[in-house]
């Protein structure tokens, strides 16, 4: 088992390629977290699988989220029970067995005060029992998410200091899975489908693509090539319309804005604060590594061309301050926004108009007449289910055999019933940095000993993150480019100030790596 992704292995696996075209089961256009589910999926079950990313794994959608492995409470409200249930399934798998080290309990806190009325309050607690009910079904254990209760109002300012005081008899309190990070579970997954024998291949760019085969230019290397293949997926996200014209995306924006800790008394809890007169619609307060917290979020439509990086827009960030201050004693002002980021949600365009919070997150299999087959819609939470339906259709649409779906239980790298983390033994974390320890559980120690440079274990710019996680984004986590490490494999980049400290250094880093792949 290689879970290893870096520049030596793609050069590999790109020669293995070249050499053998045409002996491929499956291709998987997409690197974000339903292509790299895809992946996973289809090598654990024993299809020789490649996948094929223009960018960088996780550089669209799959990194702009509320970093929520949400259990699909929102869904009640529009009466979508199915995806409720199956969001709750999917999240206690991702607590319990695929990605423990990666997903927590996460306490989201509704005060009992002046910032809602009785409507929203009572419905609130019954939303809260509801979540307690769709736990217990997916048979999620309390003691890895705790049932709901009620917070004094002394808990309720522990868990978030600058809440608002006035009439604050206390809160109710829920909880759901926080990641720490989306796009750290989407390289553990990719680096979990190499592992399981999945050629992984970032900076390729699909140029043409059908049933049975794909054009592709090596964005790095200059060259071209095509590669057939018995199935051809295609997992783009909002991007599904360019490589199957026939798909119609209705993008929909969310929008993020991040605020020190320190302003909000470092929270331990999300703060909940419904928008006035919804029973269904809320900001949320995050706590966040790095000293961080982020707000959110935006539901509106952005139609259009499809932008690599979306523009945040001024008007979203005052949306969310407005939205936000009803909850706190302490107004945030523009000038306590130290970044934004925002995301653009695949949905499925119905043409029946409407808002974009309206629109189902159901996900759909949709084959061309080419044969090609794209997977569109669907929500973050769902990726591995996502996953196994798009794979159980390919095997009946197309005649291909393989295994049985392994994934419901499979550890992914860093859990602590992965092959490779039975060799670490819990003293052995002891010691480490924490958060170093909470973004890569049982492989901590290995990032350590494998970081090949000087002072591994000092900090970044004064970031809780240390120069050996730096260095391992690039020996062992597939990062090619210094953007790779800074915007996607840590989470860096989302402040101006923290990336213009952080870049020579991790510049200087990942130059160093880079050469001694080239040595070794």
């Amino acid at each position: 088992m290689n879970t290893v992704l870096n520049a030596s292995r793609r050069a590999n696996d790109l020669a293995y390629l070249a050499q053998n075209p045409d002996d491929i089961d499956l291709i998987v256009i997409g690197g974000g977290i339903t292509g790299a589910g895809i992946a996973l999926d289809a090598a654990s079950r024993g299809l020789n699988t490649v996948l094929l990313e223009r960018r960088d794994l996780g550089f669209g959608t799959s990194r702009w989220s509320s970093k929520l492995a949400h259990g699909g409470l929102r869904y009640l409200t529009k009466l979508e029970v199915g995806i409720a249930l199956h969001s709750a399934k999917e999240r206690g798998l991702l607590m319990e067995h695929n990605a423990p080290h990666l997903v927590r309990a996460l306490p989201q806190v509704a005060l009992l005060g002046a910032d809602t009325n009785l409507l929203q309050k009572v419905a609130m607690r019954l939303g809260f029992i509801a979540g307690d009910m769709l736990r217990i079904a997916a048979g999620t254990s309390s003691k890895v998410l705790p049932h709901s209760r009620y917070a004094t109002k002394k808990e309720a300012l522990q868990l978030c200091p600058t809440a608002a005081t006035e009439k604050l008899r206390g809160a109710w309190v829920n909880y759901d899975g926080q990641m720490v990070d989306d796009a750290r579970i989407v390289t553990a997954v990719a680096r979990t489908a190499a592992g399981e024998g999945a050629r992984i291949l970032t900076y390729t760019e699909v140029t043409h693509a059908d049933g049975n085969a794909v054009e592709v230019q090596d964005v790095l290397g200059g060259t071209s090539f095509r590669i057939r293949a018995r199935a051809v997926i295609n997992a783009t996200g909002v991007w599904a319309g360019t490589v199957d014209q026939n798909i119609r995306v209705r993008p929909s924006r969310g929008t993020h804005i991040v605020v020190d800790a320190k302003k909000l008394g470092n929270p331990k809890g999300a703060l909940t604060v419904p928008l006035p007169g919804s029973i269904s619609r809320y900001v949320f307060l995050l706590p966040q590594q790095f000293g961080r917290v982020f707000i959110g979020l935006t539901d509106e439509d952005t139609p259009g061309p499809i932008p690599d990086v979306p523009p945040t827009p001024e008007e979203d960030i005052d949306f969310i301050l407005n939205a936000i201050n009803v909850g706190l004693d302490i107004k945030l002002r523009r000038s306590d926004v130290i970044g934004a980021f925002t995301g653009l949600r695949p949905l499925i365009d119905t043409g029946q108009g409407g808002s974009t919070a309206d629109l189902s997150r159901r996900h759909s299999t949709i084959e061309a007449d080419n044969g090609l087959i794209s997977i569109v819609g669907g929500k973050y939470t769902e990726f591995r289910l996502m996953a196994e339906e798009a794979i159980d259709e390919v095997l009946k649409r197309k005649g291909l055999r393989a295994g049985p779906c392994r994934t419901a239980k499979l550890p992914y790298v860093g859990a602590p019933n992965h092959p490779e983390s039975l060799h670490t033994e819990p003293d052995e974390l002891a010691g480490l940095p924490e958060t170093l320890v909470q973004r890569f559980g049982y492989e901590a120690p290995k990032v350590v000993q494998s970081a090949g440079i000087e002072h591994p274990l000092e900090n970044v710019a004064g970031l809780d993150i240390t120069r050996a996680e730096i260095a391992y984004a690039v020996s062992h986590e597939g990062a090619i480019q210094v953007e790779d490490v800074l915007d996607r494999r840590t989470r860096i980049g989302l402040v101006q100030s923290d990336r213009d400290a952080a870049e020579p250094e991790v510049a200087d880093i990942v130059e160093q790596v880079l050469r001694n792949l080239e040595e070794y």
